[in-house]
C-alpha cells in the first residue's frame, strides 16, 4: 500500500463551515498527494458562503470519490463522526479543511499501520501567510525537536486511525466543542490502543490572521480544558507564576532582588518560544528582531487567556455533572 501513483482504500474525512475562501489550498493539496484515498467525506456544519457549491463542483484526483453531507449546526465532533459513520473503508485519516498537507501525507500515514497499529500520528507546522499569522504560528506550534513521540498525542489536522477503534470509544465527544480531539486521543488510549509516530505526514496550517482572534481560540481551547478537567496542574502552576509577577512588581520599590529573581524566571519561561521563533527565521527574514521583541507579549495574551477561559470551563463542568456523567467517560488523570 501507498505506492506513488496509487488509490488506497482509506477515507479522507473533514468538516466545513464556511470555508469558501480557504478550503481551495486544502483540495489542491489533495491533486498533489503521491497517493490517493479511495473516498473523501466531508461533512458542511451550515456554511452560508457557498462552501458546499464548490465542494459538490471540485473535481477530485481520479480514483477518489466525494460525499458531503451537510449536517447544519453540528459542532467539529458531530461533523467527524458523522462522516466517519459514512465512511467505507476502515481506515479513516482526518484532516482540517483549513490546512495544505505535504504530498507525502496520506502515503506516510498509511504506511504507519504495521500489524497491531491503531492510530498514526502526523505532524504540522506552521506556515503563515501575514506577519502576525507567522509570529503567533511560530510561537505555539512545537518543533519536531521538541516531541516525545511515544508520548505524542496527534492533533485531528493530521491523523488516521481504524475505524474500528473509533467505534471502540463511542467516536470524537459530542458533548465537547473544543479540546475534542484531545480528549479524543485519551479515550483510544485508555481503552488500549497502540499509536505509532509519522513525522513525515506533515499538515501545514495558518495561525489566526489577529491578535484578538488568537486570544479568542485560546480562551476557547481552556474552556475546552475546563470543560474536559484536564491539565489541573498545568493551569495551576500558570496562576501561580502570574500571581508571583505580579507581587514582584509590587515589591519592586521595596527590594530589587525580586525582580532579579523574577525576570530570570521570565527569561527562562520565554527561551522555548523565543527559540520557536529564531529556528523558523526562514518565515521572517528582516522582520525577525520584531518577531523576537513581540514574543512575550504573544504568549502574555495568550496565557491571560487560558486563564480566563480555564475557570469558565470548571463552572460548565460542575453545572452539567449530571449530564457528563451520562454521556462522557471520565478522562484519565491529566495534570
Amino acid at each position: 500500500m501507498g505506492a506513488v501513483g496509487t488509490t488506497v482504500p482509506i477515507s479522507l474525512i473533514t468538516t466545513v463551515l464556511n470555508e469558501a475562501g480557504s478550503i481551495g489550498w486544502f483540495l489542491d493539496s489533495l491533486h498533489a498527494q503521491d497517493t490517493t484515498a479511495a473516498e473523501f467525506v466531508i461533512v458542511d456544519g451550515g456554511s452560508t458562503d457557498g462552501t458546499v457549491d464548490l465542494l459538490r463542483a471540485w473535481s477530485a484526483p481520479t480514483g477518489m470519490t466525494v460525499r458531503v453531507i451537510e449536517l447544519r449546526g453540528a459542532n467539529i465532533s458531530e461533523g467527524r463522526n458523522a462522516a466517519i459513520a459514512a465512511a467505507s473503508h476502515d481506515l479513516i485519516a482526518v484532516s482540517d479543511a483549513g490546512t495544505e498537507l505535504h504530498p507525502a501525507w496520506l502515503s506516510a500515514l498509511v504506511a504507519g499501520f504495521a500489524p497491531g497499529v491503531d492510530v498514526v500520528s502526523g505532524f504540522f507546522e506552521c506556515r503563515g501567510r501575514t506577519f502576525k499569522q507567522q509570529l503567533i504560528g511560530s510561537v505555539i506550534t512545537p518543533l519536531i525537536g521538541e516531541i516525545s513521540p511515544e508520548q505524542f498525542l496527534p492533533s485531528s489536522r493530521s491523523v488516521a486511525f481504524r475505524k474500528s477503534a473509533w467505534a471502540a470509544v463511542n467516536g470524537y465527544p459530542e458533548w465537547l466543542d473544543y479540546c475534542e480531539d484531545l480528549v479524543y486521543d485519551l479515550a483510544l488510549l485508555d481503552r488500549g490502543a497502540t499509536f505509532a509516530f509519522a513525522p513525515a505526514a506533515l499538515a501545514t496550517w495558518d495561525a489566526r490572521p489577529s491578535y484578538s482572534a488568537f486570544a479568542k481560540q485560546y480562551y476557547r481551547y481552556a474552556r475546552g480544558d475546563g470543560k474536559a478537567g484536564l491539565w489541573a496542574k498545568r493551569h495551576t502552576i500558570r496562576y501561580v507564576m502570574y500571581g508571583v509577577a505580579i507581587v514582584t512588581v509590587v515589591l519592586l520599590p521595596v527590594s530589587p532582588w525580586p525582580a532579579a529573581v523574577a525576570a530570570a524566571l521570565a527569561v527562562a519561561y520565554l527561551a522555548k518560544f523565543w527559540g520557536r521563533v529564531y529556528r523558523s527565521r526562514a518565515l521572517f527574514g528582516a522582520t525577525l528582531p520584531g518577531a523576537l521583541a513581540l514574543v512575550p507579549f504573544v504568549v502574555a495574551l495568550g496565557d491571560s487567556a487560558k486563564m480566563v477561559g480555564y475557570p469558565r470551563g470548571l463552572s460548565w463542568r460542575r453545572t452539567h455533572r449530571a449530564r457528563l456523567a451520562l454521556q462522557a467517560p471520565a478522562p484519565r488523570a491529566v495534570s
